[in-house]
């Protein structure tokens, strides 16, 4: 059995599909394009308007080129909106998130019409765990999943009512997981989750995510550990200075700003101001000043007024950002701010993205232009002519390397 697995939105996301690939590759598939499979599983998003309309295009236009192909959709926007996903083409199950650790199994215990055998794939019923080594699917580094859901209420937000509450992996686990991968040749494992910042609180014995960062600081293999999206009111000084001290903790901080604005702070219900965020954005920089630091920014957020948004160009300029990723605000129904009045006019959302596009752009040139002459330690990646350097930076090398190996560029 052939099968393809398209994966939309975060990194928890694309952690889930690292398992389920890895449970029908114990199970005898075989990867092949979207439109050469007998089975594509699409791991959908729905943070945005964008991300649902994206994965409606992108099944049909597979479907077209592939009428035969079975298509099993999961994710948030299958969990929020599954009435959506059965009006598309070729729709064999649909598989919400709580599910979604069991949908080879799911999927393999039933019957796809016209299909010889259980939905014709073998039995993948046996245990994925772990990738079994680096280069599945093309793939260097882990993404390694230690929570999911949250407990949090960002008003824009219906990650929650598609994820449920925030539930952890006990520690022992994740370590464990951790040693395996290592000893599977993975010298990059990305911890993340959906409010990875909560790491531990559910489970009511003391776990915490600094715990686990300074679990990972002393591993003694020779392992990049990359700590991934952070509310920045979980990013704690020692979490800091456990990434400045150690050489396991990669010096890369990515944490959503959102506004710049308190005003729009405070009606998007996050628990921050503008000035927090600066502050903490400064105490990273001058502890590392080589660590990148990146954003989230949301435009057009209901009441969004010029000086709001004249808030959030200030902040954002005088930020040591590396990057920033931009998101034009789009209703998510059931949510509050779906409710609010005084919508931003669209032709609006997309001149502020722009500009602010623009902005992220001169801050990574202005990041890149201050690492020259660096030396840094680097992961090759892709065909080993590429490296991914400690503090995220991608970059070309002038000899090719061995894949998944380390290696000192200057830059």
């Amino acid at each position: 059995m052939k099968y393809s697995i398209l994966t939309f939105g975060c990194r928890v996301n694309q952690a889930d599909s690292f398992l389920i690939e890895e449970q029908l590759r114990r199970g005898g598939g075989v990867d092949a394009p979207p439109e050469e499979a007998d089975l594509l599983v699409v791991n959908t998003c729905s943070v945005t308007a964008a991300a649902d309309q994206g994965a409606r295009q992108t099944i049909r236009r597979i479907v077209r080129s592939n009428p035969d192909v079975k298509v099993v959709v999961t994710g948030c926007y299958a969990t929020r909106r599954p009435d959506e996903i059965r009006e598309l083409p070729n729709i064999a199950r649909i598989v919400p998130n709580n599910q979604k650790e069991s949908l080879v199994e799911l999927t393999t215990a039933e019957r796809f019409a016209g299909a010889e055998g259980p939905c014709g794939l073998p039995d993948a019923s046996e245990e994925a765990g772990l990738p079994l080594h680096p280069g599945v699917a093309g793939r260097t580094a882990l993404i390694l999943r230690v929570q999911t859901g949250c407990d949090e209420h960002c008003s824009y937000c219906i990650i929650p009512s598609t994820r449920g509450t925030g539930r952890s992996r006990a520690m022992p686990d994740v370590l464990k997981d951790v040693s395996r991968a290592v000893d599977a040749g993975y010298r990059e494992i990305a911890i993340t989750g959906v409010h990875l910042g909560s790491y531990g609180r559910d489970r009511g014995d003391g776990t915490t995510l600094t715990q686990l960062v300074r679990a990972l600081a002393e591993w003694p293999d020779e392992v990049l550990f990359r700590i991934s999206s952070l509310e920045p009111m979980d990013c704690t000084a020692e979490i800091i200075a456990l990434a400045a001290q150690s050489e396991r903790i990669a010096p890369h901080f990515h944490l959503p700003l959102q506004h710049g604005s308190d005003e729009i702070l405070a009606a998007m219900q996050r628990p921050y101001g503008a000035g927090y965020y600066r502050g903490l954005a400064e105490r990273i920089h001058a502890s590392m000043p080589h660590a990148s630091i990146g954003t989230d920014l949301i435009v057009g957020f209901p009441g969004e007024l010029d000086h709001h948004f004249d808030e959030t160009v200030s902040v954002v300029e005088a930020l040591p950002l590396s990057y920033v990723h931009v998101f034009p605000y789009s209703d998510r129904p059931g949510t509050v701010a779906s409710r609010l009045p005084y919508k931003v006019d669209g032709r609006v959302i997309r001149d502020r993205a722009r500009m602010l596009r623009d902005i992220g752009s001169a801050k990574a040139r202005a990041f890149r232009a201050s690492q020259a002459g660096r030396e840094v330690r680097s992961l090759v990646v892709d065909d080993g002519w590429s490296a991914v350097t400690e503090n995220y930076l991608k970059v070309r090398l002038y000899e090719q390397r061995m894949r998944n190996t380390w290696t000192r560029v200057t830059l």
